[in-house]
């Protein structure tokens, strides 16, 4: 199965362990600006070893057909520029799974985050034959609303207490996409 996909400002492929440092590169310049709305992460997170580790594990997970782990790359440069993730995929009689995903703070606001969940959509309606797509958000989270929204995904609910992030609980919208809307 092809694990790359071109949209007209980025494009997203599964990740080898060969990018990690690159993807470590990613994660140090990100680490302040990703923390709002993301658990802070070890030092020891932020090491070319660790993040070796994370890729090889996605690996695992995508052979075993439970996660689809991508880097987003900017397309004029090659650049990676963030991640997004497809897990926690659910066979019958659910058929579905949860979205995520993060982009450099350079690169925010410019329609990266939602061509590369489309792309992502794409894969997972097409490809893996979901029936339901889903995602969380910080309500205060106000840009990856505007992603969610703009790619389609629909406001189903807000989640309580959802997430502990940084020493407190917050609360989360929970957003959808169905196959028949896609």
């Amino acid at each position: 199965m092809k694990l790359l996909f071109n949209g007209r400002k980025c494009y997203i492929r599964a990740m080898t362990p060969d990018d990690a440092e690159e993807m470590v590169q990613l994660l140090v310049r990100n680490r302040d600006y990703w923390s709002v709305y993301e658990p802070r992460h070890q030092d020891s997170y932020f090491t070319v070893a660790v993040q070796r580790q994370k890729i090889r594990e996605s690996q695992y997970q995508m052979r075993e057909n439970r996660e689809y782990s991508f880097g987003i790359y900017d397309l004029g440069t090659d650049r990676l520029i963030g991640h997004i993730s497809l897990y926690s995929i659910k066979r019958l009689p659910f058929l579905n799974a949860l979205a995520g995903y993060s982009v450099d703070e350079a690169y925010a606001g410019k329609g990266i985050a939602t061509e590369a969940l489309q792309l992502v959509l794409d894969f997972g309606f097409d490809h893996l034959s979901l029936h339901r797509i889903e995602a969380y958000v910080s309500p205060e989270n106000t840009g990856s609303i505007r992603v969610l929204e703009k790619a389609g995904l629909q406001r189903e609910g807000l989640l309580r207490e959802f997430l502990f992030i940084n020493g407190k609980w917050r609360d989360h919208y929970h957003y959808a996409m169905l196959e028949g809307d896609f």
